[in-house]
């Protein structure tokens, strides 16, 4: 029976010089990397947005210590979305919330208010309505960003489409402008 040939590799065996050897130099690559460091970065900084980020101590408006202006009948008003920034560029952060009646059944239509608050932190308070419950709308997507409210709103071609199924889509989006929110983006109706 031949066994198959595999080479000696008796002087492949660490010994404890190996070792200390190989900690040497590891320690001496490490010495050198902390003495050559890379120049400082030198890329150039864009230009930030208008708006002005608002001081991590300073919340945002809380929906929830706000009375809307919504008449729900029995039924409470629920905050659906929120998204807090600083939309007029004062340093301190707005809140934009959705709201609508919490009806047991079907499609409510939404209302979207910025809430602020007086310098001096006192509580919420609505100062602009951007869609009013009686336009018969529904808010889907919704941000704050880049100092803009951007929403998609379905909607309805005329009163004769059913509440269950809105026909039309809007995606739109305010921009606080001379002390009001303006609408920016042109409507752009398209059915569903």
């Amino acid at each position: 029976m031949q066994h198959p040939a595999v080479p000696d590799l008796s002087h492949t065996h660490t010994r404890p010089i190996h070792w200390v050897a190989t900690a040497t130099a590891l320690a001496g690559v490490v010495a050198l990397s902390s003495v050559l460091q890379p120049d400082a970065a030198t890329a150039a900084q864009t230009a930030a947005p208008k708006t002005k980020s608002a001081p991590a101590h300073i919340a945002p408006p809380d929906p929830s210590a706000v009375a809307f202006p919504l008449e729900c009948g029995p039924v409470e008003a629920v905050v659906q979305k929120k998204a807090s920034g600083d939309l007029d560029g004062d340093g301190r952060p707005e809140t934009v919330a959705v709201v609508h009646c919490d009806a047991p059944m079907g499609t409510p239509p939404d209302g979207v208010y910025v809430l602020t608050r007086d310098p001096d932190g006192g509580k919420p308070r609505v100062v602009a309505t951007l869609v009013k419950p009686g336009e018969r709308r529904t808010v889907t997507d919704f941000s704050v960003r880049g100092g803009a409210v951007h929403a998609t709103l379905l909607g309805y071609s005329s009163a004769d489409v059913p509440s269950c199924c809105p026909d039309v889509t809007d995606d739109v989006k305010w921009r606080w402008d001379n002390g009001t929110f303006v609408r920016v983006t042109p409507s752009q109706a398209r059915t569903v």
